[in-house]
């Protein structure tokens, strides 16, 4: 996570950059150190979890270092056209961040519009204060949303890194049918509705259906390991591959039973 608003004209990633009382030389004062200190931990270093977590250390270290890193994140490098297409809110911005972070090589990138329910407009509608009302979600987050993800979906198209490009918008559940006494909707696993474009995904096209109240399918149901399964085609793997277990048994990617949504690949 982020923990910075991109739409800020003064964002920054912070875990890119030390802290403001540590200088450049000072943080490589301390790898120096740390290398001494490794060479006093032999018997350690020669296990594997040490050798796990040196390799996770110098990720972390050339990620900090790393110049195309902080170019991916510097929005200033983008017009303000660009920029206002998107939408300048945390989550319009993040959208573009995600666009770069796909060029610059990131293979995976995580959105999350869902940073904290206190003093924040989000999804989490339940009405009553901390929380989102109807209205608010109405109002501010379904348009902000509606502009970023158009935004980020349109942009991969015309720069011809949609179809290499698989986009989901998924969350855990849905919300009631019917509004609660605070003037909200609470939590509902029983029906949402989910996206997928791009990555072979043939768009223009609905898989599916609820009932009239939006309670429950009606239609083609889909269940959570179909979802995963759909993902893991789109990249190529086998939904029904198997991995070995911590004690030799293998288990399946996903869930028994579960298989890809094939029409949005037909």
């Amino acid at each position: 996570a982020l923990m910075a608003d991109p739409s800020q004209p003064n964002f920054k990633v912070p875990d890119l950059l030390p802290p403001q009382t540590i200088s450049d030389v000072r943080l490589d004062r301390r790898r120096r150190l740390r290398d001494l200190v490794d060479e006093t931990v032999r018997d350690f270093e020669a296990s594997e979890n040490a050798a796990l977590l040196d390799e996770n250390f110098q990720a972390a270290y050339r990620l900090m270092t790393s110049s195309q890193a902080r170019d991916a994140f510097d929005l200033s490098q983008e017009s303000e056209a660009t920029r206002n297409r998107y939408g300048m809110n945390r989550f319009g911005q993040c959208c573009l961040l995600a666009r770069r972070l796909i060029e610059a090589g990131v293979r995976f990138v995580t959105i999350n519009t869902f940073l904290t329910v206190f003093d924040e407009i989000t999804w989490d509608i339940h009405g009553s204060k901390p929380f989102t009302s109807i209205a608010g979600m109405r109002d501010i987050v379904a348009p902000m949303y509606d502009r970023g993800y158009a935004a980020l979906i349109g942009d991969l198209h015309e720069r011809g890194m949609l179809p290499d490009t698989l986009v989901c918008n998924l969350a855990e559940f849905g919300r009631t049918p019917k509004v609660n006494p605070a003037g909200g909707r609470d939590h509902w696993p029983q029906c949402f509705t989910t996206y997928f474009a791009g990555g072979g995904v043939q768009g223009g096209q609905v898989v599916g259906a609820s009932d009239p109240i939006g309670g429950v399918p009606a239609d083609r149901p889909v269940q959570p390991g179909d979802l995963v399964a759909t993902i893991f085609r789109s990249l190529g793997l086998n939904p029904e591959t198997h991995l070995p277990g911590p004690a030799g048994r293998p288990f399946p990617l996903v869930d028994f039973g579960r298989r890809d949504i094939h029409e949005l690949f037909v």
